[in-house]
């Protein structure tokens, strides 16, 4: 079990940090360009199908059965280890490269943003600012982006792969 949950959560977190590392340096080299969150989430689906293949290599593992609870545990480890290396890449990223990441993003939304909705949107960029002073909130920030559609992943292979 060891095995495949470090197998598949370095590879789902290789697959998600190279293209969070891509949408990042376009960002910095194109600061009036915002990145698409269709290609973030994407990366992060596609990321996440490894949870799918261990919660399968798994249950192989185990001449073909595997409970919803053992299906669960292992996708939300797989899940665990995919967000942890993206959330380490993000940090070293953002402290070594990109350590003004949270102003440019900030005055980009702000840019794009409607003005009936600007007195609200430049709370939360403040608000933004605020908790990216904090390594811990940025670290919890950075697992909140991802860790909910890892579990959600888990939840879902758990069910369609459970076999007794």
């Amino acid at each position: 079990m060891k095995n495949i949950i470090i197998k598949n959560g370095i590879l789902g977190g290789i697959v998600v940090s190279i293209v969070m590392l891509g949408m990042t340096f376009y960002m910095k080299a194109n600061p009036e360009y915002e990145p698409s969150m269709v290609v973030g989430f994407a990366s992060m689906f596609l990321a996440f199908i490894f949870v799918i293949l261990g919660i399968k290599q798994e249950r192989e593992a185990n001449n073909g059965v595997i409970s919803f609870g053992k299906g669960f545990v292992t996708g939300l480890l797989i899940s665990l280890v995919i967000s942890t290396i993206y959330v380490i890449v993000w940090l070293i990223v953002y402290y070594n490269f990109f350590p003004d990441f949270i102003d440019q993003y900030s005055a980009m939304v702000l840019k794009n943003t409607k003005p009936e909705e600007l007195a609200t949107k430049t709370a939360e960029m403040n608000q933004m600012k605020e908790w990216y002073k904090s390594p811990v909130m940025i670290i919890l920030l950075t697992y909140m982006e991802i860790l909910p559609i890892g579990i959600l992943f888990s939840l879902i292979g758990a069910v369609v792969l459970k076999k007794k």
